[in-house]
């Protein structure tokens, strides 16, 4: 398992509650393994192997497509406390009893949703550009046309500011997308994405009281990484889960905007091992 990377660790499948689940599985055996959740539209294909492959030097990392997501089988739900049942069953399936969970946007959702539901199972929660339930600005679009015929645009100008050097970044994050060779994952379907938007629109109606009530109850140490320029998820969300999240620290980084993470890197590599390592 050590001896693989992202670019070259195989997809293998296990069943759980009837569902046939894709998944890699690579990095350091023996360890707590970082549980990887995926943004709206992504597959396992869509994570960072600069960031992927470097947390493997230390922990196990597990990458998976939730039901219905990319090469798993099932339907994917369109709620986000839905999502976390699938996930729970995927891990059981594969024995893992104890997980820090990364989850970057509508997996941050999700990642909120397991260590409130689960809080046995999460040692500690990173969470990257997401937001609470009920947050700031969170009615959350379909993609148009234009923005779907043209994905690397979208991305882009999405995930990276307008600025010279945060498109750089982004360009450099668009190859390391196209690192894997071999075994690609299968694409997101259309049925899938409309749940997913269906979900992060739900996540993000503000309810009528207790606005951020269950917040307070997720008390594991959770590191939370945002842009100060991120236009998917605005940046006052991030600020909002510091807030009321009791063992929360955050980081914002300066001209970035969804894909802080990737953009920063190195940074973001320094600050999340000091972070997993207690």
């Amino acid at each position: 398992m050590s001896n693989y990377a992202q670019e070259t660790v195989p997809t293998r499948f296990i069943e759980a509650n009837g569902i046939r689940f894709a998944y890699r599985r690579f990095g350091k055996p023996g360890t707590i393994p970082l549980l990887f959740l995926e943004y709206f539209n992504s597959n396992m294909d869509g994570w960072d192997p600069e960031v992927t492959d470097s947390l493997a030097a230390d922990h196990e990392v597990v990458l998976f497509d939730n039901a219905g997501v990319g090469a798993s089988e099932g339907k994917t739900p369109n709620i986000v406390a839905e999502m976390t049942e699938p996930c729970v069953a995927f891990c059981r399936a594969l024995g893992l009893k104890q997980l820090h969970v990364v989850g970057f946007s509508l997996g941050g959702m999700i990642a909120q949703q397991l260590a409130l539901e689960h809080p046995e199972l999460v040692e500690r929660l990173i969470l990257l550009g997401t937001g609470p339930r009920g947050g700031e600005d969170m009615t959350f679009s379909e993609l148009s046309p234009e923005e779907q015929a043209d994905p690397v645009a979208f991305l882009l100008a999405a995930f990276f500011s307008p600025s010279e050097a945060s498109q750089a970044a982004g360009r450099e994050y668009m190859k390391r997308l196209e690192s894997r060779k071999n075994d690609p994952d299968l694409p997101v379907s259309r049925d899938s994405a409309v749940a997913q938007v269906a979900a992060i629109r739900e996540w993000g109606t503000i309810p009528a009281t207790g606005r951020y009530a269950t917040l307070k109850s997720i008390t594991h140490p959770t590191l939370i990484v945002h842009g100060n320029k991120d236009i998917v998820v605005t940046p006052i969300n991030a600020f909002i889960l510091a807030r009321h999240l009791p063992n929360a620290q955050l980081i914002m980084y300066p001209d970035a905007s969804h894909a802080a993470y990737s953009q920063y890197a190195e940074n973001f590599l320094e600050n999340a091992r000091l972070f997993l390592s207690g």
